[in-house]
């Protein structure tokens, strides 16, 4: 069978065609690395491979992180999926116990943290909506690099 794109005439449509974007495939433990003590980012897809539209992370929490502070994005959602461990995640002013399978939905403006308190290594899935919060990751891995030398 001949594969078609559909114009915006066959599907009554006047929105303008998206830009075909990049097939990403990254095995486990791919993606770009930033280092923050007992936290570590793996950003896998982000604003230049989306148009800006969200990020893609892995966030793997050490046992005794005890958070980054309590924060919020004026302009951005954050989702959150428990992939191992048992992490908590601040929401306003309530701690939440979370494990594998959790999701959390974090509109933008309300502050949240999170923190591993357990025996094992926590990992969760973040989406950024939309996009942009990793061109912020050199400076605040810069800040904590300066931290552990204090």
């Amino acid at each position: 069978m001949a594969r078609r794109s559909l114009s915006k005439n066959s599907i009554g449509d006047d929105s303008p065609p998206h830009r075909r974007r990049n097939v990403i495939i990254l095995k486990p433990g791919e993606g770009r690395h930033y280092g923050l003590g007992l936290l570590t980012g793996v950003f896998k897809a982000d604003e230049a491979e989306t148009e800006a539209a969200y990020s893609v992370s892995e966030w793997i929490l050490k046992t005794g992180l005890k958070g980054v502070g309590g924060h919020s994005h004026a302009g951005n959602d954050e989702v959150f999926y428990v992939l191992e461990g048992v992490p908590e995640i601040l929401v306003d002013d309530c701690w939440w116990r979370c494990t594998p399978g959790t999701f959390l939905r974090i509109p933008a403006g309300v502050v949240h943290d999170f923190r591993n308190t357990g025996k094992t290594t926590a990992r969760l899935l973040n989406l950024f909506i939309p996009g942009g919060f990793e061109r912020n990751m050199p400076e605040i891995s810069a800040w904590f690099a300066a931290q552990e030398k204090i």
